[in-house]
């Protein structure tokens, strides 16, 4: 069972920035998605990060993003610490929703639906 705590919500203006963080433990060393969901009041839940490894032996880190996130958003991960991040800049209005930190334990493609764990979430809000 993986276990996700997110931290680092809070309100700010448009254009501002926020950091989210998420503490994974339990993870698997087999386990190759971690990512960023979001839910807006009304909307259905969303991906909006995944960083993964290429599984060429590398164990070089790769990222993708939702079109509407990308060039404002950065996921990143410090694996010694145990640590998921999302870096927000230039904030829109639109981005305001409950953040979750989530995970995928198993195979290499990590498509948005096939994620297995989610944490409680983070609320953002971002006011024009």
């Amino acid at each position: 069972q993986v276990h996700l705590v997110e931290s680092g919500g809070g309100s700010v203006q448009a254009g501002g920035s926020l950091r989210l963080s998420c503490l994974v433990t339990d993870y698997p060393a087999s386990g190759n998605c971690l990512g960023w969901f979001r839910q807006a009041p009304g909307k259905e839940r969303e991906g909006v990060a995944v960083i993964y490894t290429d599984g060429k032996g590398t164990n070089k880190q790769k990222d993708y993003y939702v079109e509407s996130v990308r060039g404002r958003f950065n996921i990143s991960r410090d694996i010694d610490k145990n640590i998921l991040s999302l870096e927000m800049h230039s904030l829109k209005p639109e981005d305001t929703a409950t953040y979750y930190c989530a995970a995928k334990t198993t195979g290499w493609v990590c498509r948005y639906s096939e994620f297995e764990y989610f944490g409680q979430g983070t609320q953002v809000t971002v006011s024009s």
